[in-house]
């Protein structure tokens, strides 16, 4: 995940949520991607240095568990860059210049200047990250399918190249990522400015909530509504009890329930469900000696796996 900022709901039920489930069943390795933030960032690396910490305190008040998983930072790894330049060597740009998200995101971040060498190649260093641990299995979206294929073939071509089966061709482990809409009806996202975010206090949700968009077409209280197209229903579907989602859905539609008094509603709810992770983590943002000490141990056994493989691939190459 790539340290930009705190993270927000969107990123719990699209990523943190999934990973919490897997790191009971899998041998799991989550890293603060600092390199990968400096592709769209690299004009600005204290803000990105500054996220890194806000990354791991969300990621520990959510229940992510450094004794189930791996939690470390890229660049403390520098066989990371080491099997990326590698990778490069043999990488056609083509296959580059075809990843939809470059040109999407080309389009999307017009206020940046992307047309760097390291926006265009930052898929090889992907696919360093993920082979350079021999992972069989990635958690992505569907729409990052084109990214982990391109690992694969990057994978297959090495392995080819240079005759020896040396790194697997990691699957895609496909996770559902709900559409989980912001305070002003567009997709939740930190760049918009309409997020609401883990760290966030209960008068701050109680503000955002409060001004969030609902139906644009219910003018008045004694309209009926479509819950249908109202971020605040989409978020009560997640956050409060089947039987009140379905009052809910019920006397909207016949406008038995007023806009502000769902919100009233959704306000309660939502700070329930974060209390606990507010205090959780205060509790780590007092620990920080603690929590320093759990990544420099998961770095560690990440730094010990990355190079040994390193020693394979030096081997294989011939240098």
């Amino acid at each position: 995940m790539r340290p930009t900022g705190k993270l927000h709901l969107g990123h719990y039920h699209g990523v943190l949520s999934n990973w919490m489930e897997l790191q009971d069943d899998h041998e799991c390795f989550f890293f603060a991607a600092d390199w990968h933030a400096l592709t769209t960032e690299y004009a600005n690396p204290g803000f990105v240095r500054e996220s890194i910490d806000d990354l791991f305190l969300d990621w520990l008040s959510v229940g992510i568990d450094p004794e189930k998983c791996v939690m470390f930072r890229q660049s403390t790894i520098l066989e990371h860059a080491e099997l990326h330049l590698l990778l490069s060597m043999l990488t056609p740009v083509p296959w580059l210049e075809r990843n939809p998200t470059y040109k999407d995101q080309l389009e999307e971040l017009k206020e940046k200047e992307l047309n760097t060498y390291g926006f265009l190649g930052y898929p090889v260093l992907q696919a360093a990250d993920i082979i350079i641990y021999k992972a069989h299995a990635v958690p992505i979206g569907l729409d990052q399918v084109p990214h982990l294929e391109l690992t694969r073939e990057i994978a297959r071509r090495f392995n080819f190249l240079y005759h020896k089966e040396l790194f697997p061709e990691p699957e895609a482990l496909l996770t559902k990522t709900p559409k989980l809409l912001g305070t002003d009806g567009r997709k939740m996202s930190k760049s918009y400015g309409n997020a609401i975010y883990l760290s966030d206090s209960r008068d701050d949700v109680k503000q955002k909530v409060s001004t969030m968009f609902t139906d644009p077409q219910r003018l008045r209280r004694n309209d009926p509504g479509n819950p249908d197209v109202c971020a605040i229903f989409t978020m009560h579907k997640l956050y409060s009890p089947l039987s009140e989602v379905e009052e809910i859905d019920r006397e909207c539609r016949k406008a038995g329930i007023g806009c502000v008094d769902c919100k009233k509603r959704l306000i309660e709810r939502l700070n329930d469900a974060l209390e606990p992770i507010r205090e959780k983590r205060a509790y780590y943002a007092g620990e920080k000696e603690r929590v320093k000490q759990i990544i420099l141990s998961a770095t560690e056994k990440a730094k010990g796996i990355a190079q040994n493989t390193m020693v394979e691939v030096r081997d294989a190459v011939g240098i």
